[in-house]
């Protein structure tokens, strides 16, 4: 695909970024004030992460971020992805708030906008205080004003330079895994639980919509959803209605009643015992976009295991797979973009979207990561060939700038397009990072010429 059949296909303001998390880079866990995280607790605990692994230094970010925009600003993007580390900000995720740790985010921010990058800010990327984790977390309702206050918070501090705002990153995974599935935070299997925090995050985000309308002029809004279409697994009748009850839970609990004022019709008899009478016009708030993360379809079971009987399961024999294990199936992807568009009628912006591979630093100081810009560039096609059957796609953010803290699979599971040797903290951008930079640059309309010398009409020309 040549460059200028890429730029006929993408709208003249299309935004290519890279994105990241607060508690998977920054480190400086207990410096400047900074409270504990429910990850900060979790990850202590043994068994929990694999290698028992942290976050504790993760990537320094906190002291390195001036290192990291000089990368993004080699890497050629113009938007970035973040999150704001709530503890950081707010100890105790209510009443006394940090200045050191709202000081690190001015000075994060302000580097980016010298830099020509525009911050983009998600308010929640999966850290918990844990001061609200003992009071329930997001199955207590009171995290609904918790959370506004927060929003409002980070709205007047940045309001004057951040205008793209998050509410939350992926709350179909969080809640799922922390409630009913296993493997983060809280790490409980209760599907009253489950529902509660579903209802209460949503809650919160419409809460969260509304103060940050009130407190910033010219916003723009939206929340990040992970999209992975949901395939019964070959091999059992019984996998296609637990593949419809994941598809339920995981692709439509959030974005349903935030943009279309319901929850889907497997989910509503089950959360009516939890709502009050305003409650979904409060949820369903008028937002500009959505974010999209997407990283393979995903293949379901029937397992008694859990409270929706559900489970994780292997893709057919012959889709190859990511270091991670996931599918790689690019026209998922195609189909997820599209699906999207039509369900919901916003612009999209894709705000993740990559793969672990196996890098490794070689004998000439390289990382070779073939595997990942094989999937980056068939990823990208799929989106080219989205947006031709007429998806709305703005903007496409690679996950993820740096290798970093992986959650369960702590430092063993690289997704950087930059290298980063955690002894170290020395940072090499990887092959991909100089074919994504390529990308861009491909992407992008070529200046246009310098105007000349105005010449006068062929007949009015002197002729000596």
């Amino acid at each position: 695909m040549n460059a200028g059949s890429l730029r006929a296909k993408l709208p003249p303001d299309f935004v290519w970024g890279v994105s990241t998390s607060s508690y998977q880079i920054e480190g400086a866990v207990k410096e400047d004030g900074r409270g504990p995280s429910i990850w900060d607790i979790y990850s202590r605990q043994p068994g929990r992460i694999a290698n028992g692994d942290s976050g504790d230094v993760a990537c320094d970010h906190y002291h390195r971020y001036r290192e990291d925009i000089g990368l993004m600003r080699d890497l050629g993007v113009r938007a970035y992805r973040f999150s704001v580390a709530w503890p950081r900000v707010m100890p105790n995720g209510r009443g006394d708030v940090n200045e050191a740790g709202l000081a690190f985010y001015d000075r994060l921010i302000d580097a980016l906008i010298a830099a020509e990058i525009e911050p983009w800010l998600c308010l929640y990327h999966w850290d918990l205080p844990q001061a609200l984790g003992d009071l329930g977390g997001w199955t207590n309702r009171d995290c609904v004003q918790w959370f506004a206050d927060y929003a409002a918070l980070i709205g007047r501090r940045y309001g004057d330079r951040v205008k793209r705002y998050a509410t939350f990153n992926e709350p179909s995974v969080f809640t799922l895994f922390g409630f009913c599935l296993g493997g983060q935070p809280p790490a409980v299997s209760d599907h009253a639980m489950l529902l509660r925090a579903i209802h209460h995050v949503n809650l919160a985000h419409g809460a969260a919509v509304d103060r940050l309308r009130a407190s910033v002029t010219d916003v723009s809004l939206g929340a990040i959803h992970n999209r992975q279409p949901c395939r019964p697994a070959a091999g059992d009748p019984a996998n296609l209605p637990a593949a419809e009850e994941l598809d339920a839970y995981w692709n439509r609990a959030f974005p349903d009643p935030q943009l279309r004022g319901f929850y889907p019709p497997l989910l509503a008899g089950a959360m009516a015992p939890y709502q009050q009478a305003d409650d979904l016009a409060r949820i369903c708030r008028p937002v500009d976009w959505f974010g999209l993360n997407h990283y393979s379809p995903l293949y379901v079971t029937a397992d008694a295991g859990n409270p929706l009987g559900v489970g994780l399961g292997s893709a057919p024999v012959n889709v190859p797979r990511s270091n991670m294990g996931w599918p790689v199936e690019p026209d998922a992807f195609r189909e997820t973009l599209i699906g999207v568009h039509q369900r919901y009628g916003l612009p999209i912006y894709v705000l993740e979207n990559g793969t672990a591979s196996p890098d490794e630093i070689d004998a000439s100081g390289e990382v070779a990561d073939a595997p990942r810009i094989d999937y980056l560039r068939a990823y990208n096609a799929a989106m080219f060939a989205a947006i031709d059957a007429g998806a709305d796609v703005r903007g496409y953010f690679v996950w993820s700038l740096l290798d970093n803290f992986e959650w369960g699979s702590g430092y063993s599971q690289r997704f950087g397009l930059v290298y980063v040797d955690y002894p170290t903290q020395r940072r090499t951008p990887k092959a991909s990072f100089h074919w994504y930079a390529r990308l861009i640059r491909s992407c992008r309309a070529p200046p246009a010429p310098p105007a000349g010398p105005r010449q006068a009409p062929a007949a009015a020309r002197r002729h000596d």
